[in-house]
């Protein structure tokens, strides 16, 4: 339930403009969750969430950018044993992953500084990667194969 609600609030913060723990916790109960304002405050502090300045100039909830060792830490920990296989598609690389663990993924990726990525796109279990280039996707899609197999 934890896992589900923490990939819950990444995406939340993806997509809305939330700046407030209240603004969070009402849209967690509207998905239908039971949580506190302490449950919300934890989950902000575990996630790392900062306050960044959003497109209206009011600031709002986002994940943090790692560093490029933070977010390689991160991925190996957590991530990586979470993908089941990756493969590509002239320059679109597809991460299938374990049910519901696709945002998360998603979300390290996006952290990370990849060269030739545009873009992500994460359902249930599979990520859709666009690259700039066919051999940007390949070496993407290789980055990311060495990186699940350590």
């Amino acid at each position: 339930m934890k896992k589900k609600r923490l990939e819950l609030i990444l995406k939340t913060i993806e997509l809305q403009d939330i700046g407030t723990q209240e603004e969070l916790l009402i849209v967690l109960r509207g998905y239908g969750l039971d949580v506190t304002q302490a449950t919300v405050s934890r989950d902000i502090k575990e996630l790392g969430l900062v306050k960044s300045m959003g497109h209206n100039g009011k600031y709002r909830y986002s994940a943090p950018k790692l560093t490029s060792n933070e977010a390689v830490k991160t991925f190996h920990n957590i991530i990586a044993p979470s993908v089941l296989w990756v493969d590509y598609a002239m320059n679109t690389v597809v991460i299938k992953c374990y049910a519901g663990m696709a945002q998360a993924v998603c979300a390290a990726i996006d952290t990370m500084d990849f060269n030739g990525v545009v873009g992500t796109i994460a359902g249930d279990d599979t990520i859709f990667v666009l690259c700039r280039t066919e051999e940007l996707a390949v070496d993407f899609m290789n980055s990311v194969r060495d990186m699940i197999s350590k």
